[in-house]
């Protein structure tokens, strides 16, 4: 009897601590590319604005700078800012020939080869830090990462042998790809879905200065990512009875603004015309699906789902009344406007030094030519550059390569000249220079192993007058794109608000949360979530959200304003901020009046507290 007694405690204490433990939670992470936050309504995005109102939604909330994808998704999948991660562009300068970029200085790096010519240069890790997935997966989760070439991998890039995350992407199916898992192999021919994935077809269609660009949005390739998520991934998950955590990147509405034919040479109704609607459209048709997966596979209750975009978006300004490239004469561009590569051009103009192109093996550009992807090798020899410029969009970069002051300054005043720049941001090794600001002053200076630019130049950005100006936002961009279409990577506040919102058994439910909010905040909240634990190497962090937790406290914040010296033409840099703690998050920075969103946003220092 006695026995039997202790037997029954020992069973009732076994149940009471398994009832005791913390149900596993499952964590969706869904990114909606180039979303702006002021779209995201009933009407145009019914899947992501429910899930929104039961949940929590953001309102304030951050992309980070440059707003570019690569930077944001390093962000996300590491919870570090871009002074750690090194990635402060989409195209960055690696100081080495990368062969899957055909040996550029400065490759472009959504694509899986040239990730892993970067890993390989940079001690097997480029980034420098564990990212969300590869931790997961180090602990027995299930992981998965599908979507958009370049950030999809950026998630788990150190794994390629396709065995541990999966990974489905543009490539895949491709030579270039990441291999299919055998797991991931037998569910796509049990669902009679192809082992490559489709192309982006019509919406891939940039257009031309002469023939509008697409009409389409990116519905088949998306639907397939989709079919891949629902009838494949998840189901396989539910099988091996794991926490999973599944990163879903949609390419749309991204890649159809960049590309819309619309609005061909007009700034109005530049991405908000219907084609930049459909693909919202689209984006939120591919959550709703997962939704409904979720729901029907009865893994709903269990699974946290987190909705962001990378960045916001503006329409493309290619005007200037004072760059030299505007005034000379380019086969394709219209007369009067800026070619692609016009910040290079310009500068080496004013340096009186000659350029060449880093992704056409180096060749010297002739008086009639521009870069063939933007980018310039500027001096007397490509192959010891005295300046690189990383052409991006809607921000630059520029690399001094021998460090030289005099040099850096001379770059800030013919900058500065331009009526295309708002603002400049320079590396303190170069000293303080009036006008600008120190990369430090924006988390550009941390433990990256990438070369750090020497300067950051922003682009002038303005609206056409719409009632929420971060819907109708413009900016000079650096691109092969037309004015007109498409474009982001600005320190407007049309391209740093994006969207972020949350549901799930760990968020709070009706919830509107105006405490500021970051891409890198994601990063953090996501492996709390999941109970991972990762070390980092650098200090430049978000923080765990948790102000959206079910019982988590709120924290305060406050806004305020960081002014550089002026230069001798009067131009001064200004940042508008607010903090959380110690964490900046950055509204908007240029010469005020020429930066969407910095006079508006802007206050004294350390005015206003919540």
């Amino acid at each position: 009897m006695r026995r039997f007694f202790l037997s029954g405690l020992v069973g009732l204490s076994i149940i009471g601590a398994a009832q005791a433990q913390p149900q596993p939670r499952n964590v969706v992470l869904f990114i909606a590319d180039g979303l702006r936050d002021g779209m995201v309504n009933a009407v145009n995005a019914p899947a992501m604005d429910g899930l929104m109102k039961a949940g929590v939604r953001f309102t304030n909330t951050h992309s980070l700078f440059p707003t570019f994808t690569m930077p944001n998704a390093t962000a996300m999948a590491t919870g570090h800012m871009l002074g750690d991660t090194g990635q402060f562009g989409n195209t960055i300068y690696t100081a080495f020939p990368v062969p899957g970029a055909g040996e550029s200085l400065t490759p472009f790096l959504e694509s899986d080869p040239v990730l892993g010519d970067v890993d390989a240069h940079f001690a097997g890790n480029y980034l420098n830090e564990e990212t969300i997935l590869r931790a997961a997966h180090a602990q027995g989760l299930s992981t998965a990462s599908i979507g958009k070439l370049g950030p999809s991998l950026v998630f788990d890039h150190t794994a390629r042998s396709g065995q541990d995350s999966i990974l489905v992407d543009d490539s895949t199916g491709r030579p270039s790809g990441i291999p299919l898992s055998d797991d991931l192999r037998t569910r796509l021919d049990a669902a009679g879905l192809p082992l490559q994935a489709p192309t982006r077809g019509a919406n891939g269609l940039a257009g031309t200065a002469d023939s509008p660009g697409t009409l389409a949005a990116n519905v088949e390739q998306q639907g397939y990512f989709t079919d891949v998520a629902t009838k494949a991934v998840l189901p396989l998950f539910k099988a091996r009875g794991k926490p999973f955590v599944l990163v879903y990147w949609s390419r749309d509405p991204d890649g159809t603004q960049h590309n819309q034919g619309d609005s061909l040479g007009r700034l109005v109704p530049g991405i908000n015309g219907p084609t930049s609607l459909a693909a919202i459209r689209n984006a939120d048709a591919n959550l709703a699906a997962l939704l409904g997966a979720l729901k029907a596979l009865g893994m709903a209750e269990t699974t946290d789902v987190i909705v962001t975009s990378d960045h916001g978006f503006s329409t493309i300004s290619k005007e200037s009344g004072t760059s030299f490239a505007a005034s000379q004469a380019y086969k394709g561009v219209p007369k009067g406007q800026l070619p692609p590569g016009f910040l290079a051009i310009d500068l080496a103009h004013e340096l009186g030094l000659g350029l060449f192109d880093p992704d056409a093996r180096g060749i010297r550009l002739a008086a009639d030519a521009f870069p063939s992807r933007a980018n310039g090798l500027i001096g007397a020899d490509p192959a010891k550059p005295e300046v690189v410029v990383a052409a991006n969009g809607g921000s630059d970069l520029v690399y001094l390569p021998n460090g030289d002051r005099a040099l850096a300054r001379r770059v800030v005043d013919a900058l500065a000249r331009q009526d295309y720049v708002s603002g400049l941001f320079v590396s303190a090794t170069l000293g303080p220079i009036p006008g600008t600001l120190p990369l430090s002053a924006i988390a550009l200076d941390g433990s990256a192993l990438t070369p750090m630019p020497a300067i950051v130049v922003n682009f002038r950005s303005f609206s056409t007058g719409c009632a929420d100006p971060t819907t109708c936002g413009v900016e000079v961009s650096d691109t092969g794109l037309q004015q007109g279409q498409g474009m982001h990577g600005s320190f407007s506040r049309a391209d740093t608000r994006n969207v972020m919102g949350a549901a799930g058994p760990s968020f709070r439910a009706g919830l509107a949360s105006a405490v500021p909010a970051s891409n890198a905040d994601l990063g953090k909240t996501i492996a709390q979530l999941l109970g991972l634990t990762i070390p980092g190497k650098g200090r430049l962090v978000g923080r765990v959200l948790t102000e959206a937790l079910a019982n988590g406290s709120t924290p305060t914040f406050a806004r305020a304003e960081l002014r550089s010296e002026p230069d001798a033409a009067g131009h001064v840099t200004a940042l508008a901020y607010q903090t959380v703690g110690e964490i900046r998050y950055f509204d908007a920075a240029g010469y005020p009046g020429r930066t969407l969103g910095l006079d508006s946003t802007a206050v004294p220092a350390a005015a206003e507290a919540h």
